[in-house]
């Protein structure tokens, strides 16, 4: 059993910041304590210094495995996202073939079982007309269902309201939803066809893919919701019209109804469009500073529960195509933790909040098995930052597959330093040890 302890680090877990050691035996932390020097172990890291904390759970990732391999694949993206600090990830089913039966979805679980790098989980895909089919997964060994309320890959777009119904009112998993209104988002996009024909200028997809859309929808599902007692968690809030959705008065543990808040809605507004051009073309769109600041607010103020990244890389060539043809959706797996880290810097966010939201808050609202906190006892989903150690993203340090990000030429003044996934060290100062994949992750329903 391999053993490694780590000493003198900055702990940053469960709303507190203290200097402490970690002993890792295995796949799991054995100690946390003020003096474990002198224990015997395989491997000594002193993280004088530099920030320990839990590794980050990202609840919904697009990594293009099977059938766009291309873009990317499991392989590639969770190297990437281990080297951000990100342990454990959801994927979405809008892969070709879609995950819409339980022999696909167990598919990805086979590639993944070969070739992550981090922990792992599939969400199962909710079609038309695969009700059946969807509630036979097993709430115990998948994140959840996932609904796209708005159009996507295949044959993955839900919008026969008998559907809807039968999934709110009879899931015994979490139901994620990406909720932009249709026939709405149809509207305007002949209306700009109309104007500019097929040049509509990119600056215009906020006004296609509206905060109507996403509120139209968004309320739809609450109100399913409310209606059958549904758990359900609506991923990427764009709109400063939507927080009036989601309320803070009740702990985690008990809410029924759960919002996701993602980094380029944070980082992005409307005025990025202009040199980022489809670089920050994302589903739900990129909208104005106000609604930036107003879902950070709802960050901060716990109406939105967890912050994650919609990870979704297209090719360079993809990207450089007309308003029409350009996809929608970037990589962001490597450099999320960072970016939050430069908000701590700028003084919005605290680093307990992060850990908060990007670590212990998708543990509790999924429900995982012994994730997302640094306690005794749990996975060894650990993270080493060097909170001093300035670098600019480039194409030669981008690990997704793509081999563009819209960060790059940023600065950011952390780095990622030391990745434990489930005990193996699996990412050390810009090298990878490949010798062992991810864990599929257990639920405690």
């Amino acid at each position: 059993m391999q053993t490694t302890k780590i000493l003198n680090a900055t702990l940053v877990n469960e709303g507190m910041i203290q200097v402490a050691d970690v002993l890792v035996e295995g796949q799991f932390i054995a100690r946390i304590g003020k003096d474990l020097s002198g224990l015997d172990t395989d491997m000594t890291i002193d993280a004088k210094g530099q920030y320990l904390l839990p590794g980050l759970i990202d609840d919904q990732v697009h990594f293009r495995e099977p059938g766009l391999t291309h873009k990317a694949t499991i392989y590639t993206e969770s190297r990437a996202a281990v080297a951000g600090g990100i342990t454990t990830f959801m994927e979405m089913p809008n892969t070709i073939p879609n995950a819409l039966t339980q022999t696909l979805l167990q598919d990805k679980y086979d590639i993944a079982s070969r070739s992550s790098l981090a922990n792992y989980s599939f969400y199962m895909g909710v079609s038309n007309d695969n009700l059946e089919e969807a509630l036979k997964t097993d709430a115990k060994k998948v994140c959840g269902l996932k609904i796209f309320m708005g159009a996507s890959t295949g044959n993955m777009l839900v919008d026969n309201e008998a559907t809807l119904r039968g999934i709110f009112e009879k899931a015994e998993l979490l139901v994620a939803t990406h909720c932009e209104d249709e026939q709405t988002i149809r509207n305007n996009t002949q209306i700009y066809r109309d104007k500019y024909g097929e040049d509509v200028p990119i600056a215009c997809h906020p006004l296609i893919r509206s905060a109507e859309a996403c509120y139209k929808s968004s309320s739809l599902a609450v109100g399913l919701a409310k209606e059958y007692g549904t758990r359900l968690h609506i991923l990427h809030i764009s709109t400063a019209k939507e927080i009036g959705l989601f309320d803070n008065s009740l702990p985690l543990e008990k809410k029924k109804i759960t919002a996701e808040a993602c980094i380029h809605h944070l980082w992005f507004d409307d005025t990025d469009y202009e040199t980022k051009g489809a670089l920050i073309k994302w589903n739900p769109a990129v909208k104005t500073r106000h609604d930036a600041d107003a879902i950070f607010a709802a960050v901060l103020d716990d109406r939105i529960d967890v912050i994650a990244t919609d990870h979704a890389p297209h090719t360079w060539e993809e990207k450089q195509q007309t308003y029409f043809k350009a996809p929608s959706g970037g990589p962001l797996v490597q450099h999320s933790l960072v970016a939050l880290l430069e908000f701590y810097r700028q003084g919005k966010i605290s680093l307990e909040k992060i850990v908060e939201k990007a670590c212990h808050h998708s543990a509790i609202l999924f429900q995982i098995d012994r994730r997302g906190f640094v306690r005794e006892g749990y996975y060894a989903d650990l993270v080493l930052v060097d909170p001093e150690a300035p670098w600019t993203v480039s194409k030669e340090n981008i690990l997704a597959k793509c081999g563009w990000s819209p960060f790059e030429g940023q600065q950011f003044q952390a780095k990622v330093t030391h990745t434990f996934v489930s005990g193996h060290l699996a990412y050390e100062n810009n090298s990878f040890h490949e010798g062992k994949c991810g864990i599929r992750l257990d639920f405690n329903r």
